[in-house]
């Protein structure tokens, strides 16, 4: 991954092409060029039987310089940096600070390319390609250029278990403007994939991750809440916000979306909200209780609830809650 900053200071993440993608894309291209090019010339020694020497060798030359020259330069510069063989690829030629290519560039590069390429067959545009840290050849170095690649494979994202329910809403008020694009990567891999880890490995990393979220955000994690059960309330918070942000209050209308479970798709926005008119989402086979480092009854740990409340909480082992009605026979 490369690191370039434009003019506003903003610095992006390009990944710049690799030499095989590279080499891939000049070969169609060279193809593509040589036919064109054979049937031109083809068609000028056909329509120019009746002109002498001279005149031959001058429209042969016009015909290089606009078909293999010409060509790849124009097509350069009204695609933006895609040719044939980069659009089949995947590359994009940008500048150096990220922006779309002009004439200027693609003549440039055109022009070197003649020499680098087409006169060494490839030599000095591969050896240039591997010594250059970026992979850039010099067309792209006196141009100010940079080949990179558009299609980035993107990894299926886990599932995040929700956090219980009496977590929720409880982090509302919580800052979580201080807390970085880092961070947050962080703690969704460990909860996406905190079931495969061991448990003492698993409780140290959710143990650690909270606390750099607690300093982050500069208020502890709440005394008696699993660090686990924790990061999942803290990143459902900052889901509904940015649903909020993105639907106004429209997300808060339609309440939370369901939660997909593994080979689902979760309908809404990422903040798991839905957006209106979305269709309930299909029905999946419920995922087992998630363990977040406690086997403890949750309502019966919570310090504001009562004692006698929590009794009155308790769930019976059908599954319903144990009001102490007891139905006539």
């Amino acid at each position: 991954m490369s690191e370039l900053v434009t003019g506003e200071a903003v610095a992006l993440e390009l990944r710049p092409a690799r030499l095989p993608s590279r080499v891939l894309a000049v070969l169609i291209d060279l193809i593509v060029v040589m036919v064109v090019y054979i049937a031109v010339t083809i068609a000028l020694i056909a329509s120019s039987a009746s002109l002498d020497d001279a005149a031959q060798v001058a429209l042969s030359i016009a015909a290089f310089l606009l078909v293999l020259v010409g060509g790849p330069i124009a097509v350069e510069t009204l695609s933006h940096g895609r040719s044939l063989g980069k659009l089949a690829v995947g590359l994009r030629v940008v500048r150096d600070d990220g922006g779309p290519i002009r004439f200027r560039h693609a003549l440039v590069r055109g022009a070197i390319g003649v020499v680098e390429i087409l006169a060494t067959f490839g030599v000095v545009a591969c050896v240039a390609s591997l010594v250059s840290a970026r992979g850039r050849r010099l067309g792209d170095v006196f141009a100010g250029t940079l080949v990179v690649r558009e299609r980035i494979p993107v990894a299926p994202s886990g599932f995040v278990p929700p956090p219980p329910p009496w977590l929720a809403g409880r982090f509302s008020e919580l800052d979580l403007s201080a807390v970085s694009d880092d961070l947050w990567l962080a703690i969704r891999q460990y909860l996406t994939r905190m079931h495969q880890l061991d448990q003492q490995v698993g409780r140290a990393m959710a143990e650690r991750l909270a606390s750099d979220l607690a300093a982050r955000t500069g208020a502890p994690a709440p005394q008696g809440v699993p660090p686990g059960a924790y990061l999942a309330a803290v990143v459902q918070e900052r889901q509904a916000r940015e649903a909020r942000r993105a639907f106004g209050n429209a997300a808060a209308q339609f309440g939370p979306a369901p939660m997909a479970g593994p080979g689902h798709t979760p309908i809404g926005v990422p903040g798991g909200y839905p957006y209106p008119g979305a269709q309930p989402a299909a029905p999946y086979s419920p995922q087992p209780p998630v363990s977040y480092g406690y086997e403890a009854d949750p309502v019966a740990e919570r310090p504001d609830v009562p004692a006698d409340r929590a009794s009155s909480e308790a769930v019976s082992e059908e599954g319903r809650p144990a009001s102490g009605f007891v139905p006539p026979a």
